[in-house]
């Protein structure tokens, strides 16, 4: 019997929902491979502890940037270490898989995406936009005449999309997601405390003091990096504020394309948003006070779904199990 597997091949994490079983590996995309051997050394966890940090004859690779496939061998090679470890591939037995796949992505980046998942031994293989399985996976009732609309807050983009009748009907991809929060906090840190820190310590601060308003406070940490004049080891304090105001401009570019979104939205589909608000999805859903802030700057209730890193993946299970939920029609890619 053939295995339906979703893919969420995500530049921060990759996710696996298994028909039956549902989301049955949560990784990070990493993978450490031997420059000599091309033996691969480490997968996942492992592998993203080691990046930037490898001697010469190893080298760690995130091997999928801004939600595109950067390099087709290696992203091969980690997705059959997942397909190995979840024990969802054989010789006789190999997966149908749908995949999620940013809004508007050209059919260069599209195949890339297809060419790595077959490589790592699918049998099969279809895209749908990610939009669409995230609305799903929050449960919003896409299929319905009722328009909906959800912003996606990924690793590598933001997706910003307007859904009635099981298709897309207004939608926006930013190359702005945790990425480029960490990008933003490593250039606050070089050009206001003259310390220049590395991007383990620029997710960590993230992590603990991500804020998208400056009156929560979520307290203050130690990071580590180098003195930009003397270039010597050193630490210092970094708020929760300073965070903050490290983030204002991704997270206003992400305000202002829903806006713009919003505008260019059939006035019968942007009552209904009205109505029944925004759905908040992705992992920069957990920012405290993103929702609220987006609330008052849009004027829309704003609502942040229940398992908001997993929603893509769940709405690839939801695809699976009944594919008529999209007006879009599947088209399946083998060999």
């Amino acid at each position: 019997m053939a295995r339906h597997l979703g893919i969420d091949l995500g530049t921060s994490n990759t996710r696996f929902w298994l028909k039956e079983k549902g989301i049955l590996l949560r990784s990070p995309s990493a993978v450490a491979i031997d420059n000599k051997t091309r033996e691969v050394v480490a997968v996942g966890s492992d592998a993203r502890r080691m990046v930037g940090k490898t001697p010469v004859h190893l080298t760690a690779y995130r091997p999928v940037q801004d939600s595109v496939v950067t390099n087709l061998e290696v992203t091969s090679t980690m997705l059959h270490e997942f397909f190995v470890r979840t024990n969802c591939t054989g010789f006789f037995n190999k997966p149908t898989v749908l995949a999620a796949s940013p809004y508007r992505l050209t059919d260069v980046e599209r195949l890339a995406i297809e060419t790595a998942i077959l490589d790592a031994g699918a049998k099969s293989v279809a895209m749908i936009d990610a939009p669409l399985a995230a609305a799903l996976g929050a449960g919003l009732r896409i299929s319905d005449p009722r328009g909906c609309m959800v912003c996606d807050i990924g690793g590598g983009t933001t997706e910003i999309a307007v859904i009635s009748s099981g298709g897309i009907v207004r939608a926006k991809s930013l190359r702005v997601g945790g990425d480029k929060f960490d990008q933003a906090i490593i250039n606050y840190c070089k050009y206001r405390k003259d310390l220049i820190v590395g991007d383990t310590a620029a997710e960590m601060a993230k992590r603990q003091l991500a804020v998208a308003t400056p009156d929560t406070n979520r307290g203050s940490m130690q990071i580590f990096g180098r003195n930009v004049r003397t270039g010597l080891a050193t630490t210092q304090m970094i708020t929760s504020g300073e965070v903050c105001q490290a983030l204002r401009a991704p997270i206003e570019a992400i305000i202002r394309a829903i806006i713009t979104t919003i505008e260019e939205t059939p006035p019968e589909i942007a009552g209904d948003i009205f109505d029944f608000g925004i759905m908040l999805t992705g992992g920069g859903a957990n920012i405290p006070g993103l929702a609220a802030l987006i609330s008052s700057q849009v004027g829309v209730r704003v609502i942040v779904a229940k398992h908001p890193t997993d929603a893509v993946c769940q709405g690839l299970g939801k695809f699976i199990e009944h594919p008529r939920l999209t007006s879009k029609q599947l088209i399946y890619r083998s060999r």
